[in-house]
């Protein structure tokens, strides 16, 4: 019989592959363009969706960037509701109208992306804000890369969350790349946990690829700001395997950076950890092999759903 911690690392593999396997299910969608339009993909990062909203409680709010298909999955949107949303479809989560970049499901929690770099660290204070005010003991978590550190709203977010203590996580996903410029070629100094000494709130930074750190550090900080301690800022580590959106072709990247990042990838390690707790080869093909077919079933739905209707594409706009 396994063990809690056997078992939870079980799902968490299950839950990263499930990103894993959708992100690269869009890639072929892409190719064949079935989806359209600018597509950005979080392949590498997937512990820090899965060990951040595994830390939530399904009534807190998260605001992802324009990388969020693996954020909309970890709050439990749907696959098939995801891919046909990329696809257009009249079945997917904004009805096709959200696309890859800009799609929304308040009823899993997933409060959308936002093609605005650093842009909803202020809507998430307003989401804490209203809870508040309704007395609500929520937390809104707000996600975006290390270039959106640099940008003003993310440091009006911050002060404001701090100065009125607001139960907001500001995570940093810095997976070293601001698009294609490395962070540290922009900053003085590229701890960038370090600035929230400056707002007064507390700031750490952890290994983004270890899912069961990530967990441990949300739901710490998570907690605080439950129990009124106000905001925190996170910079977690990482690094993407593919390119800041579908086509780049990483020439900024150092020969053999990807292949390096490849051994100490979240999905790598985990599985490595459990084989190394004695979870067998076969038991964790089986987990690998489940996911992937949870993916395909949900792409082969999705396909066979019918394109948004043009008739009501004037709905839900408001003049």
């Amino acid at each position: 019989m396994q063990d809690d911690s056997t078992s939870r690392a079980l799902a968490d593999l299950a839950a990263m592959q499930r990103i894993r396997f959708l992100e690269e299910k869009i890639t072929e969608l892409r190719k064949q363009q079935i989806v359209q339009g600018s597509v950005h993909l979080c392949i590498g990062q997937e512990s820090i969706y899965v060990g951040a909203r595994g830390a939530l409680r399904d009534e807190d709010r998260v605001f992802s960037t324009y990388r969020g298909h693996g954020w909309a999955m970890a709050c439990g949107v749907p696959a098939e509701g995801i891919l046909a949303e990329l696809m257009g479809r009249e079945t997917g989560v904004c009805r096709g109208r959200g696309g890859s970049a800009m799609f929304s499901a308040a009823d899993h929690g997933f409060y959308g992306e936002n093609s605005i770099v650093g842009a909803g660290a202020p809507i998430a204070c307003g989401a804490a804000l209203a809870a508040r005010v309704k007395g609500e003991p929520r937390v809104a978590l707000t996600a975006f890369g290390d270039g959106a550190m640099n940008q003003g709203g993310v440091h009006e977010a911050m002060n404001f969350a701090a100065y009125l203590n607001l139960p907001v996580l500001f995570v940093c996903e810095n997976n070293s790349y601001a698009e294609l410029t490395p962070i540290a070629d922009t900053v003085r100094d590229a701890d960038l946990y370090k600035r929230a000494a400056a707002y007064g709130m507390p700031g750490v930074r952890i290994d983004g690829n270890d899912v069961a750190a990530v967990r441990e550090c949300v739901a710490h900080h998570a907690q605080q700001a439950r129990a009124g301690k106000g905001p925190a800022l996170i910079e977690m580590t990482t690094q993407r395997l593919v390119g800041h959106y579908y086509g780049d072709m990483q020439g900024y990247r150092p020969r053999g950076e990807v292949a390096e990042a490849r051994k100490r990838e979240p999905i790598v390690r985990l599985r490595e950890a459990l084989q190394s707790a004695g979870v067998g080869a076969a038991e964790l093909d089986g987990v690998e092999a489940a996911a992937r077919g949870h993916i395909e079933a949900a792409a082969t739905a999705a396909l066979a759903a019918p394109m948004a209707s043009i008739a009501t594409v004037r709905e839900h706009l408001y003049a």
